[in-house]
């Protein structure tokens, strides 16, 4: 069973990603501030992180920096981290945030589920950034 926990304060984003990525093969679980990230991600042991940019008290930035920090102590097992960006400006955010991908909203089932079974089979998932010419 895949574990997905997702941060958003705002309901439509998690019926986008419950929608999108919620089946038999997969439980998606919602916390709705920045600061309910560590323990719940400590109690599921999730596979992959759907951080919302903007979560109430702490955003995904500072969330995703935390995760990530646990993650180096050994105090947090690994999983992806996918943050959903409010404008292609913030590309850059998710970048210092050390994400794996990155969806600018608004979001769909499509881009979503790109998203999570790219992070999931360890690869990279980034919109928002040319790709180097050859």
């Amino acid at each position: 069973m895949t574990t997905v926990l997702v941060a958003t304060d705002a309901d439509w984003v998690f019926e986008e990603v419950d929608a999108a990525l919620a089946d038999d093969g997969t439980a998606v679980y919602r916390v709705r501030a920045g600061r309910d990230v560590l323990p719940a991600a400590l109690q599921l042991t999730p596979d992959l992180l759907v951080l919302d940019l903007q979560i109430g008290n702490a955003g995904g930035v500072a969330t995703s920096l935390l995760v990530r920090q646990e993650q180096d102590m050994a105090r947090l097992g690994p999983c992806g981290i996918v943050m959903l960006l409010d404008r292609l400006a913030d590309v850059f955010m998710a970048q210092t945030a050390r994400c794996d991908g990155w969806l600018i909203k608004p979001v769909d089932a499509v881009r979503l589920r790109r998203a999570a079974t790219a992070v999931l089979a360890g690869d990279l998932y980034r919109e928002g950034m040319l790709e180097p010419s050859t």
